[in-house]
């Protein structure tokens, strides 16, 4: 296969369609993974010790909310942007941690495209506004977040 079959195999900005939605997960959560992202980034006691997260307001060892923002862009790129023209974002507009993330949760949800539109400042780039949901294994809303992602058109001239 050459690189123009290839190029034509991921996804490109024209398939990202407001209302596509790309699940994400599973992803299952372990105690030895919370405790070596807090080791690194966040060493707060109850990102380290389990009696120190049962005393805590988040009942048991708790993930850092930058190292739940870590696993969900891991499901991003197994999901969606590791097969596409991903060209990188400007930022995240929003982000919210509801619920703590334990050891032993696991992880899923979906990513929902809001908007997309070509970039005139850009040709050949579209930007695509996301909102994205994740829920431990009951059900339960853990993060919301949205922002924009860059994604090359695949094909430039063809306005959408």
């Amino acid at each position: 296969m050459n690189n123009q079959q290839d190029q034509e195999k991921k996804l490109a900005f024209e398939d990202f369609k407001p209302g596509s939605r790309f699940e994400l997960g599973p992803y299952p959560v372990s105690a030895e993974e919370i405790i070596a992202f807090a080791s690194e980034f966040d060493p707060q006691p109850m990102h380290l010790d389990e009696a120190a997260g049962k005393a805590s307001i988040l009942g048991g060892l708790s993930a850092s909310g930058w190292h739940t923002c870590s696993m969900i862009m891991r499901m991003f790129i197994d999901g969606y942007i590791g097969n596409s023209t991903s060209q990188g974002a400007p930022g995240v507009d929003s982000c919210e941690w509801k619920r703590p993330v334990l050891a032993g949760d696991t992880l899923s949800g979906t990513s929902t495209v809001k908007s997309a539109r070509r970039l005139q400042s850009r040709p050949g780039i579209g930007a695509v506004e996301f909102r994205h949901e994740i829920c431990n294994q009951r059900g339960e809303l853990v993060c919301a977040s949205e922002n924009t992602g860059f994604f090359a058109c695949r094909n430039e001239g063809d306005p959408q």
